[in-house]
């Protein structure tokens, strides 16, 4: 019994130091189908995910609207078709100058879940960015958005993800069930390493941000804001801009034709000739050079080119779009798991 009570104290000892060193010690990230992703914190991890308040950003970030607008109709999207809120994830594209980035646009990220991590897919990724780049060659990639109410461990491991591509990636979150607040339900934040519990740790830092527009963002908004989700008839200032201007078209087009009525009446003897008239007629027809067959014809066409060809590239990609979802669609009904081969029977 003695020597049984003498050999105890060592064993707990020996138990203590391995846990000591199990909490020290950082845990190995997993590697699943080439996708490396860390593993869920451990129980003794405090789940602290923030750093401490006096840390400072080392950037400044500007923020443009369209980026916003891209990430809630992507949550919106995702809503409508699984049924409940759900995650999303995303990659933000833009312009950086030492230590000023603006973010300019975003795309989607593809991820799976494997064993209750978020694993970011690198191949749909890396296609994304050879067709980002055709399109927007001066812009790369600076970070990664999700929706959330606040950061979370699982932010973390993904993150951990996106340093793999930028190793020092922006994380933009956006909260879309805020309420009763004025401010922008979007947060922006930077990752550093701080020491906690004697180990290194992933910690974000909240960022600043300023908003930046341009005049299509300015007027895609403001119409946004002011029709899309309004029953009544209230118009936007694009909306009553463009009323204004076919008000005076039409003005205008009236009194080249009330001009044109008496020209052809006076042709016709019907009229008496008024020479001041007739002066004042040729005058302002000769203010209008742009009249001239010579010149008004190629403008004429070139513009009518442009229109057609805008509306030809909506149709193609609302086409585009039907076709899309008529695909999945199809691959949801006859490649169901189980019901493939049967199928496959009755249909072909």
């Amino acid at each position: 019994m003695d020597v049984e009570m003498s050999e105890a104290p060592p064993a707990v000892a020996a138990d203590v130091g391995a846990a000591a060193v199990a909490e020290a010690a950082p845990a190995a990230p997993a590697t699943v189908n080439g996708n490396t992703h860390a593993a869920a914190p451990s129980a003794n991890d405090d789940g602290k995910v923030m750093a401490d308040s006096g840390v400072s950003a080392t950037v400044s970030v500007s923020l443009h609207p369209l980026v916003i607008m891209n990430i809630s109709e992507h949550w919106t999207r995702t809503k409508a078709q699984e049924g409940r809120p759900v995650p999303v994830y995303g990659a933000l594209i833009g312009k950086q100058n030492g230590r000023d980035i603006e973010l300019m646009n975003s795309f989607e990220l593809d991820y799976n879940m494997i064993d209750g991590c978020v694993v970011i897919d690198r191949d749909y990724y890396n296609t994304k960015e050879e067709q980002f780049k055709q399109v927007f060659s001066d812009m790369d990639f600076l970070g990664w958005y999700s929706t959330g109410d606040q950061p979370s461990a699982v932010d973390i491991a993904v993150h951990r993800q996106i340093t793999e591509i930028n190793e020092s990636p922006l994380f933009l979150q956006m909260s879309p069930g805020q309420q009763n607040s004025t401010d922008l339900p979007v947060s922006l934040y930077e990752s550093v390493i701080d020491m906690i519990n004697c180990s290194a740790r992933m910690l974000f830092v909240k960022l600043p941000y300023t908003l930046a527009t341009e005049e299509a963002e300015r007027i895609g908004l403001d119409h946004v804001a002011r029709i899309a989700g309004s029953n009544d008839q209230t118009t936007s200032r694009a909306g009553d801009h463009l009323l204004a201007q076919h008000s005076a078209i039409k003005m205008l087009a009236s009194r080249v034709r009330l001009v044109l009525e008496y020209v052809k009446a006076v042709d016709r003897g019907e009229l008496e000739h008024n020479h001041e008239i007739m002066r004042q007629i040729r005058a302002l027809s000769h203010r209008l050079p742009v009249l001239e067959s010579g010149r008004f014809k190629p403008e004429f066409y070139t513009q009518c080119n442009d229109v057609a060809l805008m509306a030809l590239l909506g149709t193609v990609m609302k086409s585009a779009n039907n076709l899309n979802q008529f695909v999945n669609k199809f691959n949801t009904v006859y490649q169901r798991q189980g019901m493939g081969r049967r199928m496959r029977g009755i249909f072909f």
